[in-house]
């Protein structure tokens, strides 16, 4: 599962304040909770007398605004240290539970699941954020699959005009260029689109986002961040699609989408970008499903190189070796 890798467990936005949020690392759960002022604290999910998931309980906000955790089935309070106060007693017990390790970068949560660091955070999405309006988070979701099979599939340039079809209407996969540096690369291809006609546009106004040739620029940071730069007559996008390893045959992934808009008509749209993007990760999950696992792979496709990147840094991580390019 690629220990010592940082994972964004998620964006401010995606935590409401007082309302704990169960999620899922290296196979441990952990409860997440956002209280007034917007600290984020995080413990281990399970209750240290009879073991309920804190996650199923509630929050109880303090007289300076921060709150504690409270476990749904006897009401032990644990603050973000994961000290508790028992029944009867009026002093603070020590620690019972370890919290979680986070690195908060403005709205980004990160963690590396308790591991020793192997490789840094990537500093894009502070970049993004910076330039960018942010659109809002979708698609989060788990899916009974491994981390590498998830990666895979996103790396997977050719599979545009097949899983993706029914909502793009890609007709072919035209790949320009693939810069390999590492950790990070850069994929660039080109997707003609099937024609529409003005009646199914005027029915179904997403369509009017859809150009009549799809200009993509994957930027990819191993292992858990693929970041879909697009652009439009309306405004720049910037898709930025999240994986985690919950357990090693459990992994999820979310969609952070940035904006920047070139025309007022934008932000009326900025729903439909976020519903493109969600039923683009029910399609890539979807086919997940559908795929016999560990069968041989007894064909080549051209420009299997994203698939290569993908396979060569999870075999050396976390070091890095030199590529072996597919032609």
């Amino acid at each position: 599962m690629l220990t010592g890798a940082p994972w964004l467990l998620a964006h401010k936005s995606m935590l409401e304040i007082n309302k704990p949020k169960k999620f899922s690392l290296y196979g441990s759960d952990y409860v997440l909770w956002k209280d007034a002022t917007g600290k984020i604290n995080a413990l281990p999910n399970a209750c240290p007398h009879m073991g309920a998931m804190l996650s199923e309980g509630w929050c109880e906000q303090k007289n300076d605004k921060s709150s504690v955790v409270v476990c749904p089935f006897h009401a032990l309070e644990f603050d973000s240290e994961g000290c508790t106060i028992l029944p009867g007693s009026k002093k603070k017990t020590l620690p019972q539970l370890q919290p979680l390790e986070l690195i908060i970068q403005g709205d980004f949560i990160w963690s590396y699941g308790g591991q020793e660091p192997k490789a840094q955070i990537p500093n894009i999405l502070n970049k993004i954020a910076a330039e960018y309006d942010f659109i809002g988070y979708t698609a989060d979701t788990s899916v009974k699959t491994d981390l590498l099979s998830m990666l895979l599939n996103m790396h997977d340039y050719n599979h545009q005009n097949g899983t993706h079809r029914p909502l793009f209407r890609i007709t072919e996969v035209n790949f320009n260029k693939f810069i390999d540096n590492g950790h990070e690369s850069h994929a660039f291809y080109n997707m003609p689109t099937a024609p529409t006609t003005l009646g199914a546009k005027i029915k179904k106004p997403d369509l009017l986002l859809i150009p009549k040739e799809l200009k993509a620029h994957l930027e990819n940071h191993f292992p858990s961040l693929v970041i879909f730069h697009g652009e439009t007559a309306i405004g720049k996008v910037a898709q930025c699609h999240l994986f985690i390893p919950e357990s090693e045959i459990q992994t999820r992934t979310y969609i952070l989408m940035f904006g920047k808009p070139k025309h007022p008509v934008f932000k009326i749209f900025s729903k439909n970008i976020l519903n493109f993007a969600k039923v683009v990760v029910k399609q890539d999950t979807d086919i997940l499903q559908k795929i016999y696992p560990n069968t041989p792979q007894k064909i080549k496709l051209n420009n299997e190189v994203g698939m290569d990147w993908v396979r060569r840094n999870f075999e050396s991580w976390p070091e890095i070796k030199e590529p072996n390019f597919s032609k």
